[in-house]
């Protein structure tokens, strides 16, 4: 079998294990809760399993030496860290004031439903897709509609004709999770420039999940959809994080940022009325410190990431042919198509958790189109990769 990982000298080791079992870790901890088998091997929730960088780790130690953790405000240099970061890796220029706190991107994503809409109206998704969108819209009493991808060449792309029919009158906001979660597109200028034209002309709010931003794999390139043009940032509320980027999640500690004053102001009256504007002290520390020193981090991170996709692609097509890749343009979440197994769902997520012994996320909880698919998470030493490969050539090489 011809796999070739090149060689290359890196500051960072991406290949130590790190046990994060007893850690009261959703991924490696719950395991027998969610799969009813503590022994698979955890591929599932998005966060990694390497170290969260030294400079990060060493900031909060410096701060945690000060013994008092009183009530705090975010100093200027944490949002100047956001806007000089955003701007060198984006190209965005943004301002200070455009920038409101969230504690994680689902809260924000259910304030923004509740800031911009009322119950009975219209909110479409684009499955399949993160599944906490799904809860956002029903939770809060408003309709749920999708507007499910196509699968094209191994590449998800937004069905533009189907999306104009959904809309009606009753129709106010569009969710979208850009890059792409599950299939890993990172969406490009025409697809959003289209995307936002159609919010612009129907009146709609465009929410753009951006957390997976600085994720884009080499050589793809991430796509702000408010920074397209002045007209769409004018209907475009967007929601980025370090946590996916850093290892953070634990942290909350997350940003939207609005630059129109009308949608700004009308989402910080919610964040007062929900009370959840204050934040964490440490997860302020952690984020102005990974935004001000992870560049190289990100640069190693990704790369390494990138060499465990070439790794996993050239085992599927060379050895588990059976089993389809949908390469990822951005994140580090590989969604499998196992559709060719001819399993249904109910069997299929059985033959991964006691066959391959694979802890994953299951297909058919990110909506329509996730039916015959399963989602793996590769931001993990090699190792854990190479033995995720091992366990599933086993077990189809078994399936009767």
């Amino acid at each position: 079998m011809s796999i070739k990982i090149v060689m290359k000298i890196m500051q960072y080791n991406f290949d130590e294990i790190i046990d994060r079992k007893g850690t009261s870790c959703v991924k490696w901890d719950i395991r027998d809760i969610y799969f009813g088998d503590d022994s698979v091997l955890p591929m599932w929730v998005a966060d990694m399993d390497f170290k969260t960088p030294d400079f990060i780790v060493n900031a909060i130690k410096d701060r945690a030496d000060h013994p008092v953790f009183g009530y705090t405000v975010r100093p200027d240099s944490y949002y100047q860290s956001m806007i000089d970061w955003i701007h060198n890796l984006h190209q965005w220029k943004i301002n200070k004031d455009w920038i409101v706190f969230s504690p994680g991107i689902v809260p924000a994503v259910n304030m923004a439903v509740m800031a911009y809409t009322r119950p009975g109206d219209k909110i479409i998704v684009q499955p399949p897709v993160y599944f906490p969108f799904f809860s956002a819209v029903k939770d809060n009493g408003r309709q749920l509609v999708y507007n499910q991808l196509l699968l094209k060449n191994g590449r998800y792309e937004m069905d533009f004709e189907d999306l104009e029919k959904q809309i009606d009158h009753r129709t106010r906001m569009i969710i979208i999770s850009n890059p792409h979660n599950p299939g890993g597109s990172a969406w490009t200028k025409d697809e959003l420039e289209q995307l936002g034209n159609i919010c612009i002309k129907h009146n709609l709010v465009l929410i753009s999940d951006e957390i997976h931003s600085d994720l884009a794999i080499p050589p793809f390139k991430h796509t702000v959809a408010a920074n397209i043009s002045e007209a769409i940032a004018k209907v475009t509320v967007t929601m980025m994080a370090p946590s996916k980027t850093f290892n953070l999640a634990g942290m909350a500690s997350s940003s939207v940022i609005i630059s129109d004053p009308g949608l700004r102001n009308d989402f910080e009256i919610m964040l007062g009325r929900v009370h959840v504007g204050m934040g964490n002290l440490f997860g302020m520390v952690a984020s102005e410190a990974a935004y001000t020193h992870g560049k190289i981090w990100l640069k190693e991170m990704l790369h390494y990431v990138k060499e465990n996709l070439d790794y996993m692609e050239s085992y599927i097509q060379e050895r588990i042919p059976k089993v389809k890749m949908i390469r990822p343009e951005a994140t580090y979440l590989v969604w499998l198509d196992f559709r060719s197994l001819n399993l249904d769902p109910a069997a299929l997520k059985k033959f991964v958790i006691e066959k391959a012994g694979l802890g994953l996320n299951d297909g058919p909880v990110f909506g329509p189109g996730g039916e015959g698919f399963q989602r793996m998470n590769v931001a993990c030493p090699r190792s854990y990769v190479q033995e995720a490969m091992q366990r599933l050539e086993e077990a189809v090489n078994n399936l009767a």
